[in-house]
């Protein structure tokens, strides 16, 4: 009976320290704060290990960093996962697999899973795959950010706008290849012999981009060439001015309740006083 009570304790503690939204105290707990410093760390070492001669001098020192880094990663997601009963919905062993294939639960294994597959691998194109996914480690620190979940809220409630600006963009970018593959074809049979061969060109100026590797030649292309240029100016500016309203607004409500929270606290404090003054 002792020994599940200690084990209880220890399952509350971590989930305190591991948990964003348990932590009673300002800001991130110091586990927290040491696994985002270790994310950096992680992070920056996976850039520089790219680097030919920076691997070649110090490739020991990159090892003795990633083996640390993937103890603690390692030992931070077993953690988790055991802390993770403390949360009604992640209870006994469905619940543990539930949380195991959760969206951060994954993003936390993905910080676990390059080391193993690098070791004894000597095909270059794993280990280039496998030194990118090391870089998903920086997707952790959202987890810890306030800021995605508004991001996440705001396009949650703007979904069904985004998805006919989605659609319009593919509209627009078919529309636009479909026209250029038949003005300009005949002249440019390289570059717009096929619709699929005009959605590059499409795609490159309805983003902006405009690379100028392909253009129209003839007066008709250009001139279509032209209103697609424009129209993708709006195209663009239409998901972003909805993204942005949508954010402004949660950011607002998650502020306001948490003031809100704030005066609630406040408020008991000072009856808890009164009371124990009289």
């Amino acid at each position: 009976m002792i020994a599940d009570d200690n084990r209880q304790t220890l399952r509350q503690r971590l989930y305190r320290q591991l948990y964003a939204g348990a932590w009673v105290g300002e800001g991130l707990s110091p586990v927290n704060r040491l696994v985002c410093l270790l994310v950096i760390v992680a992070a920056t070492v996976a850039v520089l290990d790219t680097e030919v001669t920076l691997r070649a001098r110090f490739e020991d020192t990159f090892f003795a960093i990633e083996l640390a880094l993937f103890i603690f990663f390692a030992l931070e997601y077993i953690a988790r996962v055991y802390a993770a009963g403390e949360d009604p919905r992640y209870r006994g062993l469905g619940g543990r697999l539930k949380y195991i294939v959760s969206f951060w639960a994954l993003i936390d294994l993905l910080a676990i899973i390059p080391f193993l597959v690098t070791l004894g691998v000597s095909d270059a194109y794993v280990l280039r795959l496998m030194r990118l996914l090391r870089l998903m480690r920086l997707a952790r620190l959202g987890r810890f950010s306030d800021a995605i979940d508004a991001v996440l809220v705001a396009v949650g409630e703007r979904r069904y706008e985004l998805i006919l600006s989605l659609l319009a963009a593919v509209f627009l970018l078919v529309g636009s290849s479909s026209v250029l593959y038949v003005v300009e074809a005949e002249a440019q049979p390289e570059a717009f012999g096929s619709i699929p061969r005009a959605l590059w060109w499409s795609i490159a100026t309805l983003t902006t981009v405009g690379y100028g590797d392909v253009t129209p030649v003839t007066v008709l292309g250009k001139l279509f060439a032209g209103i697609t240029a424009i129209a993708g100016i709006g195209l663009i500016a239409m998901p972003t001015g909805v993204l942005a309203a949508a954010f402004s607004d949660a950011l607002q409500r998650k502020r306001a309740g948490s003031g809100q929270s704030r005066a609630d606290a406040a408020a008991d404090t000072r009856e808890t006083k009164e009371r124990d003054y009289d």
